[in-house]
């Protein structure tokens, strides 16, 4: 037992050599049938293995039946990390409802807390299901991820309003180690030009839009920057500067463009945390 202990701490070293991987990915309409194709989910593992943690979006799965293919497949065979896994609610105004689901490694990060944002006043389709992580290895060890799913039709409302998520963040769990993420539908047609004044959590220079917007984060042939990733002035100091790009797995894993989409209309967004210099001896 201690052999395997030390292994799997020798093995979780070995890929923190340099950071840590958090991304964020809509998995179009996460569900039962998706969940059935061995074809896409060989894919979507191979996805979710690249990462820490990563934030899975369009979770589309009432009874939680989808969600347990995906970890039994996510932890089958030899892989030498383990996942666990925190997923909210089924969120949603009407009888269409997704889940925000997170993975993680347990050998190199946990759960510390998470709280569903209470949205008094209806801003958010999805309200946002807030996670806090900790990590002995990170240079921010106890961090917050806030994520978001807009409605299209409401993007710049849902986007200005999670200036108040942090400040609720901040309020009740007193950190400002925080990180935005998600497809915001930022871009094109949803946010143009002319809202961006509107958007508080842009016009406030404490907080950092790592994904820019000539990101292309749609694997069709549009070309938007809807998936996002933003980050507080204090969670900047423990992320690797320049690390934040999209994962585009259709090139990466030579897909055709059809079987990409079959994945997802999106690409992952994700960013690099930095990882501690470990202790002198």
């Amino acid at each position: 037992m201690r052999l395997l202990c030390a292994l799997g701490l020798f093995l979780a070293l070995l890929h923190l050599s340099s950071s840590l991987l958090i991304g964020a990915f809509n998995i179009k309409s996460f569900g039962d049938k998706k969940s059935s194709n061995a074809t896409l989910m060989n894919i979507i593992s191979t996805i979710v293995h690249r990462y820490d943690v990563i934030l899975i979006q369009e979770v589309r799965d009432y009874d939680l039946s989808a969600t347990k293919r995906l970890m039994e497949h996510v932890n089958k065979g030899t892989n030498q990390f383990r996942y666990g896994h925190v997923v909210s609610e089924p969120l949603g105004r009407s009888t269409y409802k997704e889940r925000y689901l997170f993975l993680y490694r347990e050998q190199t990060v946990s759960v510390v807390k998470n709280y569903t944002y209470n949205d008094r006043t209806d801003i958010f389709s999805r309200e946002p299901f807030v996670v806090m992580f900790s990590s002995k290895y990170t240079a921010s060890e106890k961090f917050v991820l806030i994520p978001q799913h807009t409605s299209p039709d409401s993007a710049v409302v849902e986007v200005n309003a999670l200036y108040d998520v942090v400040a609720d963040v901040r309020n009740r769990w007193n950190t400002n180690d925080i990180l935005l993420l998600g497809d915001f539908n930022a871009g094109c047609s949803y946010v143009t030009r002319s809202d961006w004044p509107k958007i508080r959590l842009f016009t406030d220079k404490s907080f950092h839009w790592l994904i820019t917007d000539d990101a292309d984060t749609t694997v069709s042939n549009s070309d938007c920057p809807y998936d996002r990733i933003v980050v507080t002035t204090d969670m900047m100091e423990g992320v690797v500067h320049g690390s934040a790009k999209i994962y585009d797995y259709m090139a990466d894993m030579s897909l055709s463009q059809s079987l990409a989409y079959a994945v997802s209309d999106h690409f992952p967004v994700e960013v690099n945390l930095i990882v501690k210099a470990p202790a002198a001896a």
